[in-house]
């Protein structure tokens, strides 16, 4: 598996969104499969981290990975989405994260693919 320094971080544009701290990336045949660490100020289920989503750079959604349950005593916390089929010519896709209150983030992290 091939792990990814993020690129760059964006300041969250909502004060409690999902903040990627690590991603890693690796190929999977013919897909890619992405490892997200998050954190995030879970409270319980009224208000936790509930997903995240890969994206080309004009939005487009490659692939959603939707968290469950609330991972308060979990911090930060990793979780996997496989299968993700990416077009040949894209090197970078986005990660963003989304709250339970908050919904989508604005802001994105930039993954590089490996060659």
């Amino acid at each position: 598996m091939f792990t990814l320094l993020i690129l760059g971080l964006a300041t969250p544009a909502l004060a409690d969104a999902p903040v990627v701290t690590a991603a890693q990336v690796a190929r999977d045949g013919p897909a890619w499969r992405f490892d997200v660490t998050l954190s995030h100020p879970d409270t319980g289920w009224d208000h936790y981290a509930d997903g995240w989503r890969v994206e080309d750079a004009d939005g487009t959604i490659l692939g959603t990975r939707a968290l469950l349950h609330p991972h308060v005593n979990e911090q930060p916390f990793t979780r996997s989405l496989g299968n993700v089929a990416v077009p040949t010519n894209l090197s970078v896709v986005f990660i963003r994260t989304k709250c339970a209150v908050d919904g989508w983030s604005t802001d994105t992290v930039s993954v590089a693919l490996p060659d």
